[in-house]
């Protein structure tokens, strides 16, 4: 059964209940998955999964009801449900059917395409014989994979709204252990897969991970103190990914961030700038709309270290009496709408990495922090988080050193920061959303060592 057909037959079912307005959230997604390990394939996965979720509103309360069964009778069996759904609402809906932007972007985006499983066992394969030819110190248990996931999304609603998407990413992970002397360490690197680049981006994560695996062999610990720190860009993406729910203004108004009240007010270093851009350059996921149909455009979060605006869907925008910054957001088709950012990203400075290292003269350059789930709040902004790297000794790379303890708070991290990195380190999208930092520095802060 095709779209406009299922959209004629909600229709129709609607219109016999005496319902006028309402939305038709469409969405599909695929994930085909292989893995090695050594060098032979381990696991493959294949799956389709998608459906739709009808919002209604009734004597002016919104309903929801949604469906995976694309059959004409079960339209009929949907819009019934919501409407029932709509009637023991006790909540008044405020925001009502979106009926529209003046204007979309049309996306810069490349156009997604899907890779086939024979391609994706080739590169998977292609992986782990590069992982064991890198060097002959990296030993079984070794593995890779090799990700092709895409979305289609289409909203339709009684105002005329039609807007659709089809997006997705080719992901590659290379995961060696390396064995040196009895010693064994691991480390893992991925990247994208994409067109015309595939070879390239295949070498640079072997060559990263491999890389990262040896020279964490041999590493020493260091003595509790204060540091200067230079914090790798991936390992500060990853801290912004965890403490990202601090802007949204859903979390403010329930009370679930220290942000509460503080637009317009300095909050991080005058060096930092974040913004929230979905069409940012090398994105392999950006959409034009969000999941309430409102046309999305580039926002400065953090600008000169003032806090310029929470990340809002209409709901909160209605509540905050402000216009949505077009941040609704939902994991699957019959989820509720939430706020999710599309690709945040601190802003790159000035500073090459080696004048971040001359700036710390003495510290410690962390490579990786582990336990952000279990280490970090992302309400209060406090962390306590094991890490690894090397000791910065005169401006220049020393000894690699691990099992040593930051501890602070997220948002006093922000203020401290001295120097940004020119470089920015942009991961990989998880679902919508990606996330993105330079290396930067940061002096005097605690470390728990030996």
């Amino acid at each position: 059964m095709n779209f406009e057909t299922i959209k004629s037959a909600i229709a129709s079912a609607l219109s016999e209940l005496g319902v006028t307005e309402y939305e038709i959230y469409y969405m599909s997604s695929t994930d085909t998955t292989v893995e090695t390990l050594n060098r032979e394939i381990s696991t493959f996965t294949s799956g389709e999964h998608g459906g739709l979720c009808l919002r209604v509103v009734v004597d002016g309360k919104l309903g929801y009801a949604s469906t995976e069964l694309m059959a004409e009778d079960e339209m009929s069996e949907l819009a019934y449900r919501a409407v029932m759904n709509a009637k023991y609402v006790e909540k008044e809906d405020t925001v009502g059917i979106f009926p529209g932007s003046s204007s979309y972007e049309e996306s810069r985006i490349p156009e997604y395409r899907e890779l086939g499983a024979g391609e994706l066992k080739e590169y998977a394969l292609t992986i782990a014989d590069k992982l064991y030819s890198k060097s002959d110190k990296v030993t079984d248990g070794s593995c890779s994979q090799t990700v092709s996931a895409g979305f289609t999304i289409r909203i339709v609603n009684s105002h005329g709204l039609d807007l659709s998407a089809r997006c997705g990413a080719n992901i590659a992970v290379g995961y060696p252990i390396v064995s040196d002397n009895g010693e064994m360490q691991s480390s893992f690197a991925l990247g994208e897969l994409k067109e015309n680049e595939t070879q390239k981006n295949i070498d640079k994560i072997v060559d990263e991970c491999v890389s990262e695996a040896l020279s964490k062999i041999g590493a020493d610990l260091v003595p509790s103190g204060k540091y200067n720190i230079v914090l790798d860009g991936k390992q500060m993406r990853s801290l912004l990914s965890v403490f990202s729910s601090a802007f949204s203004a859903r979390q403010v108004l329930d009370g679930l961030s220290m942000l509460k009240d503080k637009v317009g007010e300095v909050i991080a270093s005058p060096i930092v700038n974040i913004t929230d851009d979905p069409q940012r350059e090398g994105n392999s996921i950006g959409l034009t709309f969000d999941a309430e149909g409102v046309a999305t455009h580039r926002r400065a979060v953090i600008e000169n270290g003032v806090l310029k605006t929470y990340l809002h869907n209409r709901e909160t925008a209605m509540a905050m009496n402000t216009e949505s910054t077009a941040n609704a957001s939902k994991g699957d088709y019959s989820s509720p709408v939430s706020i999710r950012p599309h690709s945040f990203c601190i802003e790159a400075g000035d500073k090459s990495f080696d004048e971040l290292l001359s700036l710390a003269d003495n510290g410690i350059y962390i490579t990786e922090v582990k336990g952000l789930h279990a280490g970090a709040n992302p309400v209060t902004g406090d962390f306590s988080l094991e890490s690894e790297g090397f000791l910065i000794e005169g401006g220049k790379l020393g000894r690699a050193v691990k099992s040593f303890t930051i501890a602070g708070n997220f948002f006093s991290l922000l203020k401290d920061i001295a120097a940004l990195g020119n470089k920015i380190e942009r991961g990989v999208a998880t679902g919508f959303t990606s996330f993105g930092s330079p290396s930067l520095l940061i002096k005097d802060v605690p470390v728990a060592g030996k």
